[in-house]
C-alpha cells in the first residue's frame, strides 16, 4: 500500500477505541448490569481485574500507532483509578487501641492445631473464626485457651477474646422454619448458626462484635452464578446490624463476596470497610494459595480503622485478615 494512502493515526484502531470505551463503561456502570443468573454479582466480584485489559488495549494501540485508541483508553484508566486508586495510598494511622482478626479456618483444614497456633501468634486481641467443625472445635479451644481467656462458639462461628464477653447470642440469618414449614427445634437452630453477636468489654466502653459466615456462592452451567443463600443471609445480617443500639460495632466474617457486590448495600449503609479506610492495596484473601478477591471482611462503625492487613496463609483455603482500630 502506498504510504500516502494509509489511514492516519486518528483513523487507525477504531475497533480498539470502541473496546476501550466499552471497558470504561462496564467499570463505570457495573451496578446497572442485570443480576439475572447472578451476572451482576459475578461482574462486581471481579471489577478490579477488568483493569488488566487496559495494558492489553494499550499494547494494541501502540502496535497500531493509533492516536484515537490511545485517547479512548483515558476513559477506563480514569474510571479504574477513581474506583481503586485510593487503595494504594497509605492511609494507616500510627498505633491502635485494639487489634481484631478474622479467619475462615476451613472445614477441611488438615492442620487445625497449627492454624490455631499461628492465629494466637498474630497478637490479635479479638479473634473471630468461621467454619468451625464439631471435630475441630475442641482443638481450637485447647490451643487458643492460653492466649484468650474468654471465648464463645455458636454453631460454626466463634469468638476468642483477651477481654471479657457478655450478651452473647446467635444471630439468625436463615428462615426460622424447617423444610416442611415446621418450626426448627432449638438444637437444630444452634447447629445451623452461622452468625453471632457479643459485647467485648474494653477500657473505652462496650464494643458490639458480630461474627458471620454467609452462604456460599455456586456456579451452575445452567442456572448461572447462584447467590440466593448468600443474599438472604446478607439481608438478615444487615437488619441485625441496623437494629444494633451500641454505637461501636465491628463485624468480622466470610461474606462470600466483595463489598462492590450490590448484595451488601444494606451492610455498607451502616458499616465501613477497615481495608478501604486504612489498608494498602486490595487485601485479597481467597483462595489462600493465590488470592484474587477479598471475601473475608472487617467492617466497623463508631471506631476508626488504624490499619488493615492480610496475615500469612494457614491450613485453610482462606487467608486470615486483621485490623487495628482506635477510639
Amino acid at each position: 500500500m502506498d504510504v500516502a494512502s494509509r489511514p492516519g493515526p486518528w483513523r487507525r484502531g477504531r475497533v480498539l477505541a470502541v473496546l476501550a470505551l466499552l471497558l470504561g463503561l462496564l467499570m463505570l456502570l457495573h451496578a446497572q448490569i442485570t443480576d439475572r443468573g447472578g451476572l451482576g454479582s459475578l461482574v462486581e466480584s471481579f471489577v478490579p481485574w477488568l483493569g488488566l485489559w487496559i495494558p492489553v488495549l494499550l499494547a494494541g494501540a501502540l502496535w497500531r500507532r493509533s492516536a484515537v485508541a490511545g485517547l479512548a483508553l483515558l476513559m477506563p484508566v480514569v474510571v479504574w483509578l477513581s474506583l481503586f486508586g485510593g487503595l494504594f495510598i497509605g492511609t494507616s494511622h500510627a498505633g491502635s487501641d485494639l487489634t481484631v482478626a478474622g479467619h475462615n479456618v476451613g472445614a477441611e483444614n488438615p492442620d487445625p492445631v497449627g492454624t490455631a497456633r499461628d492465629l494466637a501468634a498474630s497478637g490479635a486481641d479479638v479473634l473471630a473464626l468461621q467454619e468451625i467443625t464439631a471435630q475441630a472445635k475442641p482443638l481450637y479451644e485447647k490451643e487458643l485457651a492460653k492466649a484468650y481467656r474468654y471465648h464463645t462458639v455458636q454453631g460454626t462461628v466463634g469468638l476468642w477474646s483477651k477481654l471479657p464477653l457478655s450478651g452473647t447470642r446467635p444471630v439468625d440469618t436463615e428462615q426460622d422454619v424447617g423444610p416442611m414449614g415446621d418450626a426448627k427445634p432449638a438444637e437444630a437452630k444452634l447447629a445451623d448458626t452461622r452468625a453471632l453477636r457479643t459485647t467485648v468489654a474494653t477500657d473505652q466502653g462496650p464494643l458490639a462484635v458480630y461474627v458471620a459466615h454467609l452462604g456460599s456462592v455456586r456456579v451452575n452451567p445452567r442456572a448461572g452464578f447462584q447467590t440466593e443463600s448468600r443474599d438472604r443471609n446478607a439481608k438478615a445480617l444487615a437488619e441485625a446490624v441496623a437494629a444494633e443500639r451500641n454505637e461501636r460495632v465491628v463485624l468480622l466474617g466470610d461474606l462470600n463476596g466483595t463489598l462492590d457486590d450490590r448484595a451488601f448495600a444494606g451492610l455498607t449503609a451502616h458499616l465501613r470497610s477497615a481495608q478501604d479506610g486504612a489498608g494498602a492495596g486490595f487485601g485479597f484473601s481467597w483462595p489462600a494459595k493465590f488470592p484474587v478477591t477479598r471475601i473475608d471482611q472487617i467492617l466497623v462503625r463508631g471506631v476508626e480503622p488504624a490499619g488493615s492487613w492480610v496475615l500469612p496463609a494457614t491450613g485453610s483455603d482462606h487467608r486470615p485478615v486483621a485490623a487495628g482500630i482506635s477510639w
